[in-house]
């Protein structure tokens, strides 16, 4: 037996963006302009960019993982993401959080990031 808590039924594995706040579309192409340094793909594209909550104050937060726990720049691309976003008009704050759950995977990556690195 597991002591694991059980998902909650209906309960997201990751949390939901704010796609409806005015900046989600500059904070999205911000993150879009980071790359994991061993794959020619962006960020966001490569699926690692899991949540972008914006508050009523425009703080962003950001919950993103890696390829890989190992990664070696686990340290560092967090702030290359926070550099990337809070220079944008209207941000107030910017927190980058970094998530092993869930695990990232293959099939987290956009269609057009597949096409680059040859899996379509």
């Amino acid at each position: 037996m597991s002591d694991a808590q059980p998902q909650l039924e209906g309960t997201p594995l990751i949390q939901p963006s704010s796609t409806d706040h005015p900046l989600y579309d500059k904070v999205v192409e911000a993150c879009r302009s980071v790359y994991d340094p061993e794959i020619p793909v962006n960020i966001f594209d490569l699926g690692l960019v899991y949540t972008i909550d914006i508050n009523p104050e425009n703080e962003v937060r950001v919950i993103m993982t890696l390829t890989a726990p190992g990664c070696p720049v686990a340290g560092e691309m967090p702030g290359w993401v926070a550099d990337a976003v809070e220079p944008l008009e209207g941000v107030k704050h910017v927190d980058v959080d970094l998530t092993w759950e869930p695990p990232w995977g293959m099939d987290m990556m956009s269609d057009e990031a597949r096409l680059e690195l040859g899996f379509m």
